[in-house]
């Protein structure tokens, strides 16, 4: 399986893929996690780019083409051999991720990205978790976050956006859930880590085919 976790800023999506990796090789299945960008090397370098809020100004498109790179080079380097030695792939966002920012937010048309994904041969995931919650509480989180762990503002740029920016994110995420409903499900992303995670179970078991009577959930 390739499943993805999206979701805005401060959704939660770091924390609830490390407990979905601790959760499926409890049950037997290899897996590892990985993210975008920063994948591999090449995407690491790229990361820094792309998220650093005190970076050079760029168009939509330069953006676009970046985060388009760096999936390219994660797809070959990480994700698709993973898959051919059947081992479950988690990542930490992916293509969706380009829709909603890029797209939505960006206002970069779906048809360039779809174009251009398609010339790249970039692949859906199989399923896609999409940790839900309204913008003015991910924010508040990305932004504590940032203040507590210093480190996180070197890749605040996105944090940085206005409001509006990340409604749109959202509505954009929800949109690709209503077309796709069979491979992206929406997990509400409020409450404590193990209010969420408690959501989040049931998929896995679906996904992955785990026996409910004998996962220990």
């Amino acid at each position: 399986m390739f499943i993805t976790f999206e979701g805005i800023e401060g959704s939660g999506k770091s924390m609830q893929i490390a407990r979905a990796e601790s959760y499926l090789l409890q049950n037997g299945i290899p897996c590892i996690i990985t993210r975008e960008p920063g994948g591999t090397e090449f995407g690491k370098a790229v990361r820094r780019i792309l998220l650093d809020p005190a970076g050079a100004a760029r168009e939509p498109e330069s953006e676009l083409l970046l985060y388009l790179a760096d999936r390219y080079q994660h797809l070959k380097e990480i994700i698709e051999p993973a898959l051919r030695r059947h081992i479950t792939v988690l990542s930490d966002r992916y293509h969706d991720a380009t829709r909603a920012y890029q797209g939505a937010a960006r206002k970069i048309s779906p048809a360039t990205i779809s174009d251009m994904a398609r010339l790249l041969g970039i692949r859906d995931p199989d399923a896609t978790i999409l940790l839900d919650l309204e913008p003015t509480l991910g924010l508040e989180r990305a932004r504590n976050r940032n203040i507590a762990v210093p480190s996180a503002g070197d890749e605040g740029r996105f944090e940085a956006e206005d409001l509006s920016f990340h409604r749109d994110v959202r509505s954009a995420y929800l949109a690709l859930a209503r077309l796709e409903p069979e491979r992206i499900r929406i997990v509400p992303a409020h409450g404590t880590p193990e209010d969420v995670f408690s959501r989040i179970v049931p998929l896995l078991q679906e996904w992955c085919q785990i026996d409910r009577r004998s996962d220990g959930s």
